[in-house]
């Protein structure tokens, strides 16, 4: 094995054994890391705090092109570096990085710090080799991915800090191509009925049976919509629900939460319409609060940013597969800016937000070479 390849792992394992869980948002420690290593490859290095002791770090390897061409030019590199909570049950050491077999485990080994990993090796790989390219590198490493980005990267490009030619989203698994995405939307809707006795229960109105019946016609309800090669149909999920005060009593009040995923081609407003609608058959005593929103996103795999990925993934003889995502990433914020971007990355299918989650060594190794190649041939693209 080389020495850079070698490097990349234990730098993994170095990054797995900060706990940057997202909530709380304990991302100080691995960003004072991550803003070290990459200031002594002597790349410009800026720091953006939108949170307390919640860094967002910016480094730019800065092209040989007159300085407005070539920053004009840039390819944005972004990974996250906050995790979901540890949680229990894990039988290795959630921040132990230790390797057995092919396997790195720690919590956010897959999500997201495989590709922190990989962008930082590859970035210093670009220096240590004197690469002349024409055109700025940015690496974005950002906070509170996991808990929407309001201290991340959505005020990166809300400010036009970040205004790259396009985004590469280092998000995602196994050199998977992710091109398009549901949107999302969450609501909390609170059903008011009128208390009375258990035993009485006539003199009431009960919330929690209203809220049940709400539900079921929820769950029901077939979205109109345009079907979409890469991505399964809307979505509609409970995911919590409360209610009531005493078994005795007729329950005056009942809330549940709800997710909705939508396609290309829907709106936020759309959904909202249709739960009022539903709700209204069944009670005019209602509200609905929205917690959050996203717009679904794609890109075209005919974008020359997406045909150079796949060409470089060809010639390179590595399997990417094209792909949407039923999830949330960032990419859908670039939408806003005009930025193409499109979601890729090196960790494990189906480990994200697991216990004993886990990396694969190799998916590592060949992440920070190909990556470098991409980084590369997309230099050459408009020039």
């Amino acid at each position: 094995m080389k020495k850079e390849d070698k490097r990349v792992i234990q730098l993994l394992q170095k990054i797995v054994r900060y706990n940057s869980e997202n909530p709380p948002g304990n991302e100080w420690e691995l960003a004072k890391f991550i803003e070290h290593d990459l200031r002594s490859l002597g790349l410009e290095v800026k720091i953006y705090t939108y949170a307390k002791a919640r860094p967002n770090i910016v480094a730019t390897l800065k092209g040989i092109l007159p300085r407005q061409q070539a920053k004009s030019g840039a390819l944005l590199l972004t990974p996250h570096f906050d995790t979901v909570p540890i949680g229990k049950g894990w039988k290795q050491d959630p921040l132990g990085g230790k390797i057995i077999g092919n396997k790195i485990y720690g919590r956010g080994t897959s999500d997201d710090k495989v590709n922190v990993a990989v962008a930082m090796e590859v970035m210093r790989r670009l220096v240590e080799k004197r690469v002349r390219l024409k055109k700025d590198v940015i690496m974005a490493a950002t906070v509170d991915e996991e808990t929407g980005s309001q201290y991340g990267i959505i005020p990166l490009l809300e400010k036009g800090i970040l205004k790259p030619k396009a985004a590469l989203i280092l998000d995602a698994n196994e050199f998977d191509a992710t091109v398009a995405q549901k949107g999302l939307f969450h609501t909390r809707i609170q059903i008011f009925g009128k208390q009375a006795h258990g035993a009485y229960n006539w003199r009431g109105v009960n919330a929690i049976e209203i809220a049940a019946r709400v539900i079921e016609k929820i769950k029901k309800h077939q979205f109109t919509f345009k079907r979409h090669p890469l991505l399964r149909p809307p979505t509609m999920n409970i995911g919590t629900i409360h209610g009531g005060d005493k078994v005795n009593m007729v329950a005056g009040f009942c809330e549940f939460s709800l997710d909705n995923r939508f396609m290309p081609g829907m709106t936020g407003a759309e959904v909202l319409k249709v739960i009022k609608k539903i709700i209204r058959s069944e009670t005019k005593r209602f509200q609905v609060i929205i917690s959050d929103s996203q717009k679904p996103y794609e890109i075209s795999a005919e974008h020359p940013f997406v045909k150079t990925y796949l060409a470089t993934a060809k010639r390179m003889k590595i399997k990417s597969t094209l792909c949407g995502s039923e999830g949330a990433t960032v990419m859908t914020f670039f939408q806003e800016f005009k930025i193409p971007a499109f979601a890729t990355g090196f960790g494990a299918h189906g480990t994200a937000h697991t216990v004993d989650e886990y990396a694969k060594v190799d998916l590592l190794v060949k992440g920070a070479q190909f990556l470098e190649r991409v980084v590369r041939d997309f230099d050459e693209v408009g020039s």
